[in-house]
């Protein structure tokens, strides 16, 4: 195995650097499997504050045992750092773009575009499959979730809800997105998911502890790790919708996320700070709160929640 010029024999691990134009090198820790098979990138950290993933990959790049594995591993905890360091929410706080909407990148371009423009470039080629941690940021709180790509080709998209079923979360959403990290990945016709848990800008022993498992059992339903992993129970939305607030102002949810909610039912709204109504949301069908902002002060555009059906 050959990772960013790194060489690893079969039963090695070994950190790697992924060159960034212009900036310090980003962290892999890899794992080449005492025998052949496919190989599994894990990346996390695309946001700074999403803690769940990068806890999990920090941990399991301890504990992963390259004697055991017939393939190969990549873990990526942290893709963003500057944002992670600084604490900065969803943006890279150099460039203030959202990461995950900068693929595919530029090597000329700006932080953000020279991230997507690194990570592609490391990534993809090694990937027989991807899959995206993240989590509700500081000022979101979700329900365990997974996005599931809707387009990609007939193949990979089958591929990536087959492995989506093994992981322990309630929820599989479809995605159109085509300019993240896992999305443009499936453009490259490379099987991948993006798993969310955790929120908040917290994150606890419990979560990562499930995600560290969802990985394993990626891992074992590849054939990466011995062992046979059963589906879980998840239910398949069909659709879903994003509301962002059409002007800055105060956002007073009225759900939880998990919360069941009916065709017209209120969701929350924004005001002005003397209490004039600026935007209602109402339920256009029934269906579920998948995450919302739980920030009282929002800016224009700021998303304010998801649901699906």
């Amino acid at each position: 195995m050959i990772f960013c010029g790194t060489q690893l024999l079969p039963g090695e691990q070994k950190p790697a650097a992924v060159p960034v134009p212009g900036a310090a090198p980003l962290t892999a820790f890899c794992f080449c499997g005492k025998k052949p098979g496919k190989t599994l990138v894990v990346t996390a950290g695309v946001h700074g504050c999403e803690y769940v993933g990068i806890q999990a990959l920090r941990r399991l790049a301890q504990e992963l045992d390259p004697e055991t594995l017939s393939g190969s591993v990549v873990l990526l905890p942290l893709a963003n750092p500057s944002a992670f360091y600084a604490g900065s929410k969803q943006v890279v706080p150099e460039d203030g773009l959202n990461l995950n909407r900068a693929f595919p990148g530029n090597p000329e371009g700006s932080l953000s575009a020279r991230l997507a423009w690194a990570l592609e470039a490391a990534l993809y080629p090694a990937a027989d499959f991807l899959l995206d941690l993240h989590g509700g940021d500081w000022n979101e709180a979700l329900e365990p979730l997974v996005f599931v790509p809707a387009g990609g080709t007939p193949a990979v998209n089958q591929a990536a809800e087959k492995a989506a079923q093994v992981l322990a979360v309630p929820y599989q959403v479809p995605s159109q997105a085509r300019n993240g990290l896992y999305s443009w990945a499936v453009q490259q016709n490379i099987p991948s998911l993006l798993l969310e848990r955790g929120g908040r800008g917290a994150w606890s022993e419990g979560e990562v502890q499930d995600a560290c498992r969802d990985v394993r059992a990626l891992l074992q339903h590849l054939a990466i790790l011995p062992g046979r992993v059963q589906p879980q129970i998840q239910r398949k939305l069909c659709r879903a919708s994003y509301v962002e607030a059409e002007a800055p102002g105060f956002w007073q949810p009225v759900k939880s996320p998990g919360a069941t909610i009916s065709q017209g039912e209120l969701l929350g709204k924004l005001e002005t700070l003397t209490g004039s109504l600026l935007q209602e949301v109402r339920a256009q069908y029934d269906g579920v709160i998948l995450y919302q902002t739980v920030a009282l002060g929002v800016r224009k555009g700021e998303s304010l929640l998801a649901y699906g059906q």
